[in-house]
Formats: C-alpha cells, sequence, structure tokens
C-alpha cells in the first residue's frame, strides 16, 4: 500500500503531517466562505498514495464557534449532537429501546414489539454501505474539463457522511449545486497537478478561482470522493487536530460540496449553517457502534484505535480534561491530547490505546473529569452480520 499524505493549512502557516502508516493527511485552518474572507497557506508536497488534506478556518463559520471549520487527518472527533431523525441509536443498556413502529404516508403504527439497539444500527450501517461506488467522472485533464462526479457518487459520499453523523447523533446535512461545482473544480486542479493543496498557485494547470476558493474551504483527499469519507473519518497523520474528522461531525456542518475526479476529490465543510447543538461529540459515539465503524475495511492501513478517540465540543473547554476507559471493570492504558481549536470545533481532546484494541462484543466505559460538569458514556461495539 502506498503512503498517504496530509496538509495543514492554516492562516500563513503550512503544516505537513508525515507518518510512517500509509496514509498522509494534511489539515488547513481554512477560511471563510467568500473567497475574500477565505485564507489558507500553502501547498502540500505531490503524495505517492491516496492522502488527505483537511480545512479549518478561523472565521466566524459556525454558530457555536468563533473558528472557521478546520480538518485534520489523524484522529476527529465526533459529536452528540441532535439526532438525524429524533435522538439516532444513542447509548442503549438492555438492548432494546422503545417499541418498533412503521410509517406509511401520514399513518403511524406500532406493533408494541421491542426495537433492538443493534439490529437498528447494523442494519443502517449495512443498507448505507451496500452501494459504495464512485461513479464515473466525466471530466478530463486534458483540456481542464472538470466534469462531474456521475452518479451515484456524490450520493454515495452524502449517504456516508450523513451515516456517521447519524451514528454521533448529528442532524444531517444537504449538498449545495453551487458548492459542488466548486468542490469539482478543486478535485481536478489536485489530479491536474498531483499534489494537495489549500493554495494552490495561479501557476497550477487547470487553475480556476472557483477550484481555489475551494480548496480553502474543504477536505481534500488524493482518493476519490466516496473512499474519501471513511478516510476522513480514520483521519491518519493529523494527531494534534483531528480535523477532518471534526469538520464531519461539526454542530454547523452543511450544506456540504461534494466534488471528485477518478483520483481526486474535495469535500466543501467551512461556512456551515448547520442545525446542530450538541455539548460534545465523541467518535467513538455513544451507545451501539459497528466494529467495522472503527476499524473501517476500506482503509485497511490504518484504524481509530491508532490514531485516537476522540471528544469535541463547542461549549466545554477540555484543555485540561481527564480521560479513562474501561472495559468489564478493568481500565484500558490511553494517551489523552488535547487538540488544537477551531477544527471544526472549539474545543477537543484525543484518547489513544494503547497497547489494546477495540473488540466486537464488549462495551467500553468512557469518563470525563477535569471539567465543570463531568460526563461518562458507554460504547457498545458491535460485529454487524
Amino acid at each position: 500500500m502506498l503512503p498517504f499524505r496530509v496538509v495543514l493549512a492554516s492562516m500563513s502557516m503550512l503544516v505537513v503531517g508525515c507518518y510512517s502508516g500509509v496514509a498522509e493527511v494534511t489539515e488547513s485552518i481554512g477560511a471563510p466562505e467568500t473567497a475574500s474572507g477565505a485564507t489558507s497557506a500553502g501547498a502540500s508536497a505531490a503524495s505517492s498514495g491516496p492522502g488527505t488534506s483537511d480545512a479549518s478556518a478561523a472565521g466566524p463559520s459556525e454558530a457555536s464557534t468563533a473558528e472557521e471549520p478546520t480538518s485534520t487527518s489523524v484522529a476527529g472527533t465526533t459529536t452528540t449532537g441532535p439526532d438525524e431523525v429524533s435522538s439516532g441509536p444513542g447509548p442503549t443498556d438492555s438492548g432494546t429501546s422503545g417499541a418498533a413502529s412503521t410509517t406509511t404516508g401520514d399513518i403511524t403504527t406500532t406493533t408494541g414489539e421491542p426495537v433492538d439497539p443493534a439490529a437498528e444500527v447494523c442494519a443502517r450501517w449495512t443498507a448505507d454501505r451496500t452501494d459504495m461506488s464512485e461513479g464515473t467522472w466525466s471530466g478530463a485533464v486534458a483540456g481542464c474539463q472538470a466534469g462531474d462526479t456521475g452518479a451515484p457518487g456524490r450520493d454515495n459520499a452524502l449517504k456516508l457522511i450523513n451515516l456517521y453523523r447519524w451514528l454521533a447523533g448529528l442532524p444531517a446535512v444537504e449538498h449545495d449545486a453551487g458548492l459542488d461545482a466548486k468542490a469539482q473544480q478543486c478535485a481536478l486542479m489536485m489530479h491536474a497537478n498531483g499534489q494537495l493543496s489549500h493554495d494552490p498557485p495561479m501557476q497550477w494547470a487547470c487553475y480556476t478561482a472557483d477550484g481555489a476558493q475551494a480548496a480553502k474551504n474543504s477536505n481534500i483527499s488524493s482518493t476519490p470522493g466516496v473512499v474519501a469519507v471513511d478516510l476522513y473519518m480514520v483521519d491518519p497523520g493529523n494527531a494534534t487536530t483531528f480535523g477532518h474528522r471534526r469538520w464531519i461531525l461539526s454542530n454547523g456542518l452543511g450544506p456540504v460540496g461534494l466534488g471528485s475526479t477518478a483520483v481526486n476529490s474535495c469535500m466543501w465543510v467551512l461556512g456551515g449553517q448547520g442545525g446542530g447543538d450538541a455539548a460534545w461529540t465523541a467518535w467513538p459515539p455513544p451507545g451501539v457502534v459497528p466494529i467495522d465503524a472503527i476499524h473501517v475495511p476500506e482503509v485497511p492501513w490504518s484504524n481509530v484505535d491508532e490514531t485516537g478517540w476522540t471528544i469535541q465540543s463547542d461549549a466545554i473547554d477540555l484543555g485540561a480534561a481527564q480521560v479513562t476507559i474501561s472495559e468489564g471493570g478493568v481500565d484500558r492504558p490511553v494517551k489523552t491530547t488535547a487538540l488544537m481549536g477551531g477544527f471544526g470545533s472549539a474545543s477537543a481532546i484525543a484518547m489513544t490505546p494503547q497497547g489494546w484494541t477495540s473488540e466486537a462484543g464488549k462495551t467500553y466505559t468512557v469518563a470525563v473529569n477535569g471539567v465543570p460538569q463531568p460526563f461518562s458514556y458507554d460504547v457498545q461495539v458491535v460485529a454487524c452480520p
């Protein structure tokens, strides 16, 4: 497997994260949505394998924070914000939750039978990942034809974004046709030049102002758009920010812009007007979590246990938080790291397992102290059939 690369551009600062794994990720403390307000810092070197790059901004892009969206490639954070429909899968202890119901038109019928949270989560996980096709890119580097991602690539990428947000208890987002078009120009530019950059120079092949604006406001990857979503959630190579994951799970995300070629992709994440209001968000999140969301088969060279579990918040200062993770009453050692602010959330921390990995069939209790109101939650890891 070829190594990945990620780039972090942050207000006149460029950080390139390289590590011994298969992925390189760069993050950028992006810019506001408008071209005049967006600033980014430099480009990343060409990557020999698929890589990702986050965009984060220091401008007022989120209602809950004063910073623009930023992305990271190592470990991201998830939020426990409002569910897509009601409360999402949510934490469970007994394995049942309420009664099963079906809705047809305006009529809702309750069967009285208990709902198995694990079955509900696995059904959604399996259904939303049945079609992972990227579609066929209609453009070409020759003649600088941006083209389009081709059905069903864009829909599948959005479906994965909303799958992860649903698991974390966050509302679904939509894509915007105007942002899609700019993200498509961004993807073409990365493809044509064989590099990832949040600040592409005007001398680049196939340079356009729209593509450059999107680069400043996007997570960018040296993979097509569907698999890029999984890569952003694992987020290898960005241990100080976890920006890619944090942007996908940001309270303020949406609408997004999705552009992809057969080689590169850009996901516009900055300047969102999303309606999430989670006090905090964790990844893996509270409740039932498929083991494949932690050890993602489509990203075999890295996993969330290696990059780190995360908690992010717009309301709580997590800088001095003390975190323990236990299973079966036994503490599991973790390394806790305070993350840079402004990458999809005002504050965030990472907890990296030391000498252990998540296992299906086990429940992990995460306890957070050193904050004004300590809290804890259970992560129930399951193997979906």
